[in-house]
């Protein structure tokens, strides 16, 4: 029989927060394996060091590179690749031989640990077990002595090796935060937690449960004294008064501080890359005190100290408008965002619609144009809208079927470029076909389609197909199609366009 592995968490350092079943296990194993980094103990076996038996087999498992350079031609990730495979083939070995193997790991195994890619090579084709740990952060919550996340707190698990402004994005949108993965990470983490406004909550921790720990205010932390060992905690909003679970602003100006530039913006972003959002929304975006969307186009806005954030899903525009009217009402700065430009199926609408309310008639609405979606695609493409052209969306969740039947029949009738948005979803996968047939009936089968999908962002495509070669089973949300009109040619460079004039 072969032997059996058991992934064991030691916990975050002190002997005594060992499990007794770690203890056990520990005790009775054949062979004790850790991970360490080249010329240094490992604080895995340091734990547990009076629990190992004299005579056990010890694997050291010692890591090619943990910060430094790496001159392995798969770069980092290659070596560590390399490294565990070659990890894996050692306790293979063992567990071939009928020895039972236990693998220390500090904190919980499968928290930021190690053993995973152990478990990941193994665990196929040998017994396993995994005996859970008490992680860095709980021990270091116990020593902050401050409730982490109460009630309907939601907590969020950090590495601090994230991007800076998504940092700053998550931290902001959450109620209580763990950052893990510090040391020379902790610069960026700072700034991060002040743009989010999260900094005067913030409790640093060092080497919780060792005889070294340390705890202090992240803003009095010296960043050059902090070590991997590490980590920082961010109360829940229920202790700091900061937000209320339904997005309702708990520290809203008084009528006596509300600013007399205070007024609703609604600003599209644009379909996708930065470079692509006007200077005007920028510079708005940089003096609003709040950012009311549909969580994506929410999260493409930089976080800042001193901005609130509120996502929100999406088939609850009216909802989010009248959130973001509300808090105008009471002298906030407010910018509802939208996708592409907000006044082509976007937010902008649906903020008039509810401003009708008498409650809402002296908060101002600013409308700020963006680049639309139609706009990206047709530029791709070259110049399919250069001539008479129309827009329609094919979601029938605001308007009857019938309805968009009869505007695709006038459009096609029209010899009108056709951009079509919302063309499919998971639940509307068959309107596409029938727009398709409908335009058939009044188009010539050869009439030029092109389909972009999520042009501007990362997997951007764009095809250049026909009427009667479109392969509707491959649309969804992410695209928007371009229908040519009678005039609309491709050029021998593939070059899409339309041109001005029209011949009877």
């Amino acid at each position: 029989m072969t032997g059996r592995l058991r992934g064991v968490g030691v916990g975050p350092g002190d002997p005594e927060l060992i499990t007794l079943k770690a203890a056990r296990l520990i005790g009775e194993a054949d062979v004790v394996a850790y991970h360490a980094a080249s010329g240094r103990g490992s604080n895995a076996r340091r734990i547990a060091a009076d629990l190992i038996p004299e005579g056990v087999i010890e694997e050291r498992l010692t890591y090619p590179v943990t910060t430094g350079a790496t001159d392995h031609p798969g770069g980092y990730e290659g070596a560590l690749a390399d490294f565990y495979e070659e990890s894996a083939a050692r306790l293979s070995a063992h567990l071939d031989a009928g020895r039972d193997v236990v693998l220390l790991s500090e904190g919980d195994p499968l928290f930021y640990g190690s053993y995973m890619y152990m478990h990941d090579r193994l665990s196929e084709h040998h017994e396993t077990e995994i005996v859970p740990g008490v992680p860095a952060f709980t021990a270091a919550t116990a020593t902050a002595a401050a409730p982490l996340a109460r009630q309907t707190d939601v907590l969020t698990v950090l590495p601090g090796t994230l991007p800076e402004p998504e940092l700053a994005r998550r931290l902001a949108d959450t109620d209580a935060a763990v950052i893990m993965k510090l040391g020379r990470t902790f610069p960026a983490v700072r700034r991060a937690l002040e743009a989010a406004g999260r900094l005067e909550h913030a409790v640093y921790v060092e080497r919780a449960s060792m005889d070294r720990e340390r705890r202090l205010p992240v803003a009095e932390v010296d960043p050059d004294t902090v070590p991997y060992f590490s980590l920082i905690l961010v109360t829940g909003d229920s202790l700091n008064g900061r937000r209320s679970r339904d997005g309702a602003v708990t520290e809203a100006r008084t009528p006596e501080s509300a600013t007399a530039e205070a007024e609703l913006l609604v600003v599209g972003l644009g379909p996708g890359p930065d470079h692509w959002t006007t200077p005007e929304t920028t510079a708005a975006l940089a003096e609003v005190d709040h950012v009311v969307g549909y969580g994506p186009y929410v999260d493409r806005v930089p976080q800042r100290a001193g901005l609130t954030r509120h996502s929100s899903g999406n088939t609850v525009e009216i909802d989010r408008a009248r959130l973001a009217l509300d808090l105008a009402r009471r002298g906030e700065r407010v910018a509802v965002v939208s996708g592409g430009d907000a006044g082509v199926f976007g937010m902008a609408t649906a903020v008039f619609e509810a401003a009708q309310d008498p409650v809402y008639r002296d908060v101002p609405v600013r409308v700020l144009p963006g680049v639309s979606a139609v706009q990206a695609v047709a530029a791709r493409a070259g110049a399919p809208i250069g001539g008479d052209f129309a827009v329609m969306s094919l979601s029938d969740r605001l308007k009857p079927w019938e309805v968009i039947e009869r505007r695709l029949r006038s459009v096609a009738e029209a010899d009108l470029v056709l951009a079509v948005y919302n063309p499919a979803s998971r639940s509307r996968t068959e309107q596409i076909a029938h727009a398709r047939r409908i335009l058939l009936e009044h188009r010539d089968p050869d009439t030029v389609v092109v389909v972009g999908r999520d042009v501007g962002r990362e997997g951007e495509t764009l095809l250049t197909t026909t009427l009667k070669e479109l392969d509707t089973t491959t649309i969804d949300m992410r695209c928007l199609l371009i229908v040519g009109a009678s005039g609309t040619r491709v050029d021998p460079a593939g070059r899409v366009w339309t041109p001005r004039w029209v011949r009877t």
